[in-house]
C-alpha cells in the first residue's frame, strides 16, 4: 500500500499532550478517523488555537510524525471523554513516532504555496473535518519548514 500524508487539526495543548504520549487521536477520539491512517503514513498537526474551545488564535503546524504501526486501539487509562448527551467513552488512538527536532511554524507564509490552500478561496473550511489527506508536495513543504533552523 502506498504511503499517504495527513493533516490533523487539533488545538496545540492537545497536540502537545499527544506528542508526550506518542499517540494521535482526531475528532474527539473517533475510531473512523484514526482507522484511515496506515503504518508509515506521514502526519502533521495543524493547530488553529492554543486551547479548546476559545484559546488564543495560533494557526501553526505544531507536530510532525509517522504512524508507528497498524494498530488502532482504545485508551484504557487516563481521561475519559464525555459526549454531548453526557455519556462517557474512551478515545481511539494510534501510536506515532514524532520528530522531536521539528518545531512549530506559522501557516501564513505557506498559504498559496500549499495545494490544499489553493484548491478553493475558502480552503480553511475543509479543516473543520479534523483530518484531511495532504498531497506529497504539501507534506514535504511543511516538513522542510518544521525542520529548518529556528531563530526564535
Amino acid at each position: 500500500m502506498a504511503i499517504r500524508f495527513w493533516l490533523g487539526v487539533v488545538q496545540r495543548d492537545h497536540v502537545l499532550h499527544g506528542v508526550a504520549q506518542g499517540i494521535a487521536q482526531f475528532n474527539h477520539g473517533s475510531k473512523a478517523e484514526v482507522s484511515r491512517l496506515r503504518e508509515a503514513d506521514g502526519l502533521i498537526y495543524y493547530s488553529p488555537r492554543v486551547s479548546f474551545p476559545d484559546g488564543d488564535v495560533l494557526r501553526e503546524f505544531t507536530a510532525l510524525g509517522r504512524v508507528a504501526d497498524d494498530s488502532v486501539y482504545q485508551a484504557t487509562d487516563g481521561h475519559q471523554m464525555t459526549t454531548a448527551a453526557g455519556d462517557t467513552f474512551r478515545p481511539w488512538r494510534r501510536r506515532i513516532d514524532y520528530d522531536r527536532e521539528a518545531h512549530a511554524v506559522s501557516i501564513r507564509p505557506l498559504i498559496g504555496t500549499l495545494d490544499f490552500t489553493t484548491s478553493s478561496p475558502n480552503w480553511g473550511y475543509q479543516l473543520r473535518r479534523g483530518l484531511i489527506e495532504l498531497s506529497r508536495h504539501d507534506f514535504d513543504v511543511i516538513r522542510a519548514q518544521m525542520r529548518a533552523p529556528s531563530y526564535r
